[in-house]
């Protein structure tokens, strides 16, 4: 018999765009004669399933359920594509392990740590994990600029502490311009991260429950012209992403190590893509993502093609874990 299985996407932050793209994707992607694929918007002044007419029946937040013409639809399964919160930052996964409804993202407490870049690498350092040099500020704290600046130095990256896709990024070159830039996070967030500048090769790597095993998936080499990684880089072609990465022997099998060490310490599960910048050939730990981008040119979706693992593989996997798991 056939599962049904939501799709939710949309979400409440500046990445529900970049949402709906992935959301749409894994609809198209899943096999209809082994499941039967519903659309579901979530906003903050709406939560609807939306059929292929573009009609909109509301979701009964009880029990996460949807009436279309007098029938009552409940879900086996919610692939989770929501990029940012509500969705990346633990509250959906909350609410679904309420209900008891399984879903393909990592549990509510590692979503919420992976999200909140100061916590999550808080959470890691006393395991060894290396990272750039930080400072923290939150919206009303007084910003004295030279002593950020004593701290992590010129250049240095002013960062939305709770954001994805580059919103809220800012690289910083001179003390003058530090203070626009921290206004241009608290856009954003209400807390921020100040990061050394790190100049090395940056790489991504996906990690992710694969056939009941932790599997690293072949690692991304990010090139750009931009700056950094930016918002542009990541979505309006100005990168080269170079899968599999042009690493030696040493440096791919210690990003490796560390990337599943990552994922195993902070037990998650489902899908994962963290970002590490080499120096002085050791890598350290940007961020970790655990609702990648899933459109066919996101880097996750190019990764585990280069494993062998086609799109509908990839999708089919993470729905089985997840009902397996629940």
């Amino acid at each position: 018999m056939k599962k049904n299985i939501a799709i939710i996407m949309g979400g409440f932050s500046s990445e529900y765009k970049i949402s709906l793209k992935s959301g749409n994707v894994v609809f198209e992607t899943l096999n209809p004669e082994k499941y039967n694929a519903y659309r579901i918007h979530i906003f903050k002044d709406k939560w609807v399933y939306v059929d292929t007419d573009h009609n909109e029946y509301p979701i009964d937040k009880n029990d996460f359920s949807v009436t279309v013409k007098n029938r009552k639809i409940t879900f086996d399964c919610v692939f989770n594509a929501i990029h940012g919160s509500p969705g990346e930052d633990g509250f959906m996964q909350g609410y679904f392990e309420l209900i008891n409804m399984p879903h393909t993202s990592s549990g509510m407490y590692q979503a919420a740590v992976t999200f909140n870049k100061r916590d999550c690498l808080s959470v890691l350092k006393p395991y060894g994990i290396k990272t750039a040099e930080s400072f923290y500020l939150n919206l009303g704290d007084p910003i004295n600029e030279d002593a950020i600046i004593e701290k992590v130095g010129l250049p240095c990256f002013v960062k939305a502490n709770k954001a994805g896709s580059s919103f809220g990024i800012t690289k910083v070159y001179k003390k003058e311009t530090l203070q626009s830039a921290i206004q241009n996070s608290f856009k954003e967030d209400d807390e921020i991260i100040i990061e050394s500048f790190l100049d090395g090769i940056e790489v991504s790597v996906g990690v992710i429950s694969y056939r009941g095993e932790t599997k690293v998936l072949p690692i991304t080499e990010i090139v750009t012209d931009n700056d950094f990684f930016d918002y542009q880089a990541k979505y309006l072609g100005e990168s080269q992403e170079i899968t599999p990465a042009r690493l030696t022997k040493e440096q791919e099998k210690k990003v490796n190590t560390i990337a599943k060490n990552v994922y195993e310490i902070l037990k998650m599960k489902g899908f994962s893509r963290s970002e590490y910048i080499f120096k002085n050939g050791e890598p350290h730990l940007l961020e970790i993502n655990t609702v990648p981008g899933l459109t066919k040119e996101s880097i996750l979706p190019q990764q585990a093609l280069a494993a062998g693992i086609t799109l509908e593989e990839l999708f089919e996997n993470a729905i089985e874990t997840a009902l397996l798991s629940n």
